[in-house]
């Protein structure tokens, strides 16, 4: 299986500007184009183990970043996206070029996949088990997903949970962890060992950093995970991690809340996030240090065995 780390930079930066680069982030095949540079760079280190294929393989999405034309290339220079021809986006500072790469991802597969129920959470798995993250930005999601991946946790996503309209199993599609300003150091401290971008200030959402996805999560992105815990996370300063059960309609509801396709799927919808429910244990989460965190994760787990 070629990969994004087997193309030397020349020939991952032809394809950029040639064909375009079919990448396949779990069940999705993207055909991304660029004449960047620093695109071939951030995708080299970011996404060395993920898989190419073939230039004549069907992509699911056609992107394509690049720079203004005219003088704007030169005067405060910007990126542009467009997905099949079409700009979805303002245009952003050239600077944050990576980031924009990795939200408009984020967007082609929440604004597309409608053949699963998407969640805005993050999932992680171990034995077996998935337990699903749903949560505004700003609750210490990313931070906890990143520890716990750090600490042997499967990743499946950090942003966007899958679930399977026919029979709510959950697909991975593990990209790049987001982290966002104080979290950055958070996780550097965690976690030394993982590899994180150079942090881009300024953007929309403060200064961001992603974290990459470990090799064995991506080596594994085609493996569905059965939820087993549906668990609303918040941070909280000083806090003591601890667990509270969430009825099963409020958990219903705030799961629709988080859902991107929740309403355009309609029953199908509905039936998917009521059998999600009925089949997995709820509760809001909060906790002020992950090392309390890791424990009562593991605790989850050890209550399956």
């Amino acid at each position: 299986m070629l990969t994004v780390g087997a193309l030397d930079r020349h020939t991952l930066a032809a394809r950029l500007r040639g064909p375009g680069l079919r990448l396949q982030t779990g069940p999705f095949i993207a055909c991304i184009r660029s004449s960047l540079p620093a695109l071939a760079v951030a995708l080299s280190r970011m996404y060395a183990d993920y898989p190419v294929l073939d230039e004549d393989t069907t992509a699911d999405f056609n992107v394509l970043l690049r720079r203004p034309r005219g003088l704007r290339r030169f005067i405060k220079p910007q990126v542009y996206f467009h997905y099949d021809g079409m700009e979805p986006f303002q245009p952003l500072p050239l600077a944050q070029l990576y980031p924009m790469f990795e939200w408009a991802m984020n967007w082609c597969v929440s604004s597309h996949a409608h053949s699963w129920l998407v969640i805005h959470a993050a999932v992680v798995e171990k034995e077996g088990a998935a337990v699903i993250l749903p949560a505004p930005p700003g609750s210490g999601k990313s931070t906890l997903c990143a520890a716990l991946v750090a600490r042997g946790w499967r990743l499946l996503s950090d942003e966007l949970t899958l679930v399977r309209l026919v029979d709510g199993q959950i697909d991975p599609v593990p990209r790049p962890v987001s982290l966002k300003n104080a979290s950055i150091d958070v996780i550097r401290a965690w976690a030394p060992e993982a590899h994180i971008s150079p942090p881009v200030a300024d953007t929309v959402k403060g200064t961001v950093a992603h974290m990459c996805a470990p090799g064995a999560s991506v080596a594994r992105a085609l493996e569905p995970a059965t939820p087993a815990w549906i668990v609303f996370p918040q941070w909280k300063q000083g806090a003591p991690a601890e667990l509270v059960p969430v009825a099963q309609a409020r958990a219903h509801l705030r799961l629709a809340e988080n859902a991107f396709n929740y309403s355009l799927l309609g029953g199908a919808g509905f039936d998917t996030a009521a059998r999600l429910i009925d089949g997995t244990h709820t509760f809001d989460f909060s906790y002020g240090a992950l090392d309390d965190a890791m424990a009562v994760f593991e605790g989850l787990l050890a209550g399956r065995r």
